[in-house]
């Protein structure tokens, strides 16, 4: 193929064919172009490794959350600029721009300002989102699980080898001889910690074995807790399924973890206590019950003694026929007072009976008759009670108190002459 000149050469990458292709110089000068055209940003990040040469700085930033990473090269007029030389772990801010070197295709960062984070930004940093996730309910009481009163498994995610591992084994062991564990060990610090224990406690809440989780670290500066309140793992915990015990152990700045767990435990020995019952505080407990069950049934089995004791001493089972004997007494009580009303009240009647007789006896016409009076009657029946009832020559009937007379009158007398 014979060189090509750039009166021949295609002006855009999309009119390259395999007939006319671009000099590689082209493509590294037209990135080069394109690259450094980027305006300027600010990132944050780790920082890796960091390099003094010459007053020229030579580092790699790395992705606090992430496996990313750059080289960033600060030229020795920015570092004399500086407060404060860069340092390995320090998480930084740097205001960017992109660098390409055509040469040999690589890719870097220039830097134009560094800046350390300080500690009370990183607090403002996560009180703002602390203050976010709870307005979303992250933190709501009502969400958390409570944590069963003896697991068959305990999930725990912590450092290899460390202090808090041994602290939680030794702990709930010595509580819970027979406690079960399964172990995930993970960083537990750096930009791997927070996706390794999200990892781990994936695989924990889909074992159906597990009942309870721990995820524990011994405590550390506040960079080397950031993990623990990274929002992603905040939200893994918030929806896991199997209750998630927070124990990093850590006081004085507390991580958002310990926000969203079902339980926060002060430290790893902490959590040891939580999650298992103390075997012998639970004998004893039993003992204690045992006893006051006995105590109760012994009382109540006493009660009822003295109260059998009692009901036997009664008169009416002492001597059973005193109930025959007394109601019988009432009886012929009640017979002999029922007799004597009776014969009360027929007296009474009686009595009435012979007034009346007497009353009725001082009214009757009889009565007069035997005092020596007489009725004088017509023959139709009538009572002559005037003289002119009875005309001269009329025949009467007079009524004695012991028979009767018939009489003809020869004479009658009105009742004024009578009277003279």
């Amino acid at each position: 193929m014979e060189p090509q000149t750039p009166a021949s050469l295609p002006s855009t990458a999309g009119q390259t064919t395999a007939e006319n292709p671009w000099p590689l110089r082209i493509l590294s000068e037209k990135l080069k172009i394109h690259i450094e055209n980027s305006p300027f940003a600010w990132v944050e990040g780790q920082l890796l490794e960091a390099n003094v040469r010459n007053g020229h700085a030579y580092l790699t930033l790395r992705d606090v959350d992430a496996d990313n990473s750059f080289s960033v090269t600060i030229w020795s007029s920015v570092m004399r600029k500086l407060e404060t030389t860069p340092q390995v772990g320090s998480r930084v801010v740097a205001r960017v721009k992109p660098s390409f070197y055509a040469k040999t295709g690589r890719l870097s960062l220039n830097a134009t300002d560094l800046r350390p984070v300080g500690l009370g930004e990183l607090l403002v940093r996560l009180e703002r989102l602390r203050q976010a996730l709870g307005a979303e309910g992250l933190f709501d009481p009502g969400h958390k699980r409570a944590l069963p009163v003896l697991p068959g498994r305990i999930g725990l995610i912590t450092g290899r080898d460390s202090d808090a591992e041994k602290d939680v084994l030794r702990n709930a062991t010595l509580r819970w001889p027979s406690a079960q564990f399964r172990i995930i060990n993970t960083a537990v610090q750096g930009v791997d910690a927070a996706n390794q224990v999200m990892a781990a406690l994936r695989e924990l809440d889909a074992d159906p074995e597990i009942d309870v989780i721990v995820i524990a670290r011994g405590g550390g500066a506040l960079e080397d807790l950031l993990p623990f309140s990274n929002e992603d793992l905040v939200r893994a915990v918030f929806a896991a399924q199997t209750p998630v015990v927070s124990a990093i152990g850590h006081e004085a700045d507390r991580p958002i973890l310990d926000d969203v767990a079902d339980l926060r435990a002060s430290t790893p020995t902490d959590a040891a206590k939580r999650i298992v019952p103390d075997l012998n505080e639970e004998f004893t407990g039993l003992q204690m019950a045992r006893n006051r069950l006995e105590r109760s049934i012994n009382n109540l089995l006493e009660r009822e003694a003295q109260l059998l004791a009692a009901v036997r001493e009664r008169p009416v089972l002492a001597n059973p026929q005193v109930m025959v004997t007394s109601r019988a007494e009432d009886l012929a009580r009640y017979r002999q007072r029922s007799s004597d009303l009776l014969h009360y009240r027929v007296q009474r009647a009686r009595d009435e009976i012979s007034h009346l007789k007497s009353q009725v006896r001082a009214l009757s016409p009889q009565q007069t008759l035997d005092r020596g009076y007489s009725v004088t009657q017509l023959a139709n029946g009538n009572i002559v009670r005037e003289a002119s009832d009875a005309p001269v020559n009329t025949e009467v009937f007079i009524r004695l108190a012991s028979g009767q007379l018939v009489a003809h009158t020869t004479e009658s007398i009105p009742a004024g002459d009578a009277a003279n």
